[in-house]
């Protein structure tokens, strides 16, 4: 054997440098399945006492949610400054930021703590929003935050540490290992550079394990065995895609607006009167949730499990509600993600196709309608597919999700040509570089 193969294979095994990064990055991933199973059970009690709330009296909201997140807004604004929205946006800004401090600032453990605490407080008072993409930014941010205190390579740092934190949060939160690495390639990189790809798969396997071991294999939504037969049938496929790509579609330009500059005199309203604009918004989704029989509440997750199962109905027009309760807790300024609810959107509007297509089996329909609506908001077609098959368990749709998926996508861009997160990201990195330069100024 050559002298360098030998060299090359005592640095690989033998060297206590390499050792430390790997117990770093498994110990970090570890980290990120362990806080992502606290914030999920978290999420789970929250949801129980939005209902307990709801069933004392379901007028209880028109009071209750625009105090909670008027107060959310507040101490988001005052405290926690970087934890509002999504999270996912601010993990793809933190992979372009080249100032340490500002991307240091992203992806705090005080920034993530505030996410956790703020997002399920908005969860108890009613918003209409989810835990998976406070998860990316969570699992970031503690990857990030670890690798710190150890002497990586700046490479590693920026790229391969947070998109395995950002991954290994998918992973943990959904319980579906391959979307985390599919997510991380499809939506947070655009690409997927060699000498990040180990990092990202071990600790999206590690995230995936310390889930496993702690809740046990369960898929998200349950076991499903729809079937799409190979006859007309199919034409499910197409409507789906098409009216999910354009609702999602729609939806993407709702939020990328109101993140720019709401119309009117709204933008001006949001900027010099957060706290009360949220108030409003909260009014807003009371309204909304007395609308849908108290349905457009919290994350969506339960309504559409039932409707999977077939154990519950929705209101008639809930995936239009559900989708103006998303958009308003969005515009509100609170922190939460659009990953469950838009499930829960898409879970409705297949219900509604469904009922027009008698021909076709329901509960493929369904499911269907939640892959074509998440791929046109997310335009990640892939990640969509996969997230759907890994959370029902359900490989005999594989082809037509993956079809619904892709037309979806191309319908989405059509109406909105700038993918949601990416979007989202540049207006993130435009004022995180403003408070970093603000903190800067004398006096401040």
């Amino acid at each position: 054997m050559p002298l360098s193969a030998l060299k090359r294979i005592r640095h690989h095994w033998f060297s206590p440098q390499l050792w430390l990064r790997r117990l770093v990055l498994w110990g970090g991933a570890v980290c990120v399945g362990g806080v992502a199973i606290l914030f999920a059970k978290g999420a789970e009690h929250a949801n129980l006492y939005l209902h307990q709330m709801i069933a004392w009296s379901p007028y209880l909201p028109l009071v209750v949610t625009p105090a909670g997140l008027a107060l959310a807004v507040y101490v988001t604004q005052r405290v926690f400054a970087g934890a509002e929205g999504s999270g996912i946006p601010q993990v793809i800004a933190a992979l372009q930021i080249q100032d340490e401090k500002v991307r240091n600032a992203v992806l705090s453990l005080k920034v993530a703590f505030g996410k956790i605490v703020v997002t399920l407080f908005g969860l108890v008072v009613g918003a209409a929003i989810g835990r998976e993409g406070p998860t990316v930014q969570i699992g970031a941010s503690i990857m990030h935050s670890i690798g710190r205190f150890v002497r990586f390579s700046r490479h590693e740092t920026e790229r391969g540490l947070i998109l395995a934190g950002g991954a290994a949060g998918v992973a943990a939160a959904f319980n579906t290992p391959l979307a985390g690495i599919v997510f991380a390639i499809e939506e947070m990189s655009r690409s997927f550079e060699e000498r990040t790809s180990g990092t990202i798969l071990t600790a999206v396997i590690i995230a995936g394990i310390t889930s496993l071991a702690v809740i046990g294999d369960y898929p998200y939504f349950g076991h499903t065995s729809a079937v799409l037969p190979l006859d007309k049938a199919w034409i499910a496929v197409l409507v789906c895609g098409a009216s999910g790509g354009l609702a999602g579609g729609i939806f993407s330009r709702m939020i990328i607006a109101s993140a720019r500059g709401l119309p009117w005199n709204m933008s001006l309203f949001k900027r010099n009167r957060p706290v009360l604009f949220a108030a409003a918004c909260g009014l807003v989704l009371a309204l909304l949730g007395l609308l849908s029989d108290s349905t457009t509440y919290g994350t969506g997750y339960h309504e559409a499990q039932r409707v999977l199962e077939g154990s519950g109905e929705v209101p008639a027009f809930y995936g239009v509600l559900k989708l103006l309760a998303t958009a308003v807790s969005y515009a509100s300024g609170i922190p939460g993600g659009l990953f469950s609810p838009s499930l829960a959107v898409g879970a409705g509007f297949g219900v509604n196709i469904s009922q027009i297509m008698p021909y076709a089996p329901a509960g493929a329909v369904v499911l269907l309608g939640m892959a074509g609506y998440f791929a046109g908001v997310v335009q990640a077609p892939i990640t969509a597919f996969v997230i759907v098959i890994e959370m029902t368990d359900n490989h005999q749709l594989a082809l037509p999700l993956m079809a619904t998926a892709l037309l979806a996508a191309g319908t989405s861009r059509l109406i909105c040509p700038w993918p949601i997160y990416k979007a989202l990201s540049e207006g993130f990195m435009e004022r995180a570089k403003s408070r970093a330069a603000a903190a800067q100024l004398p006096g401040s």
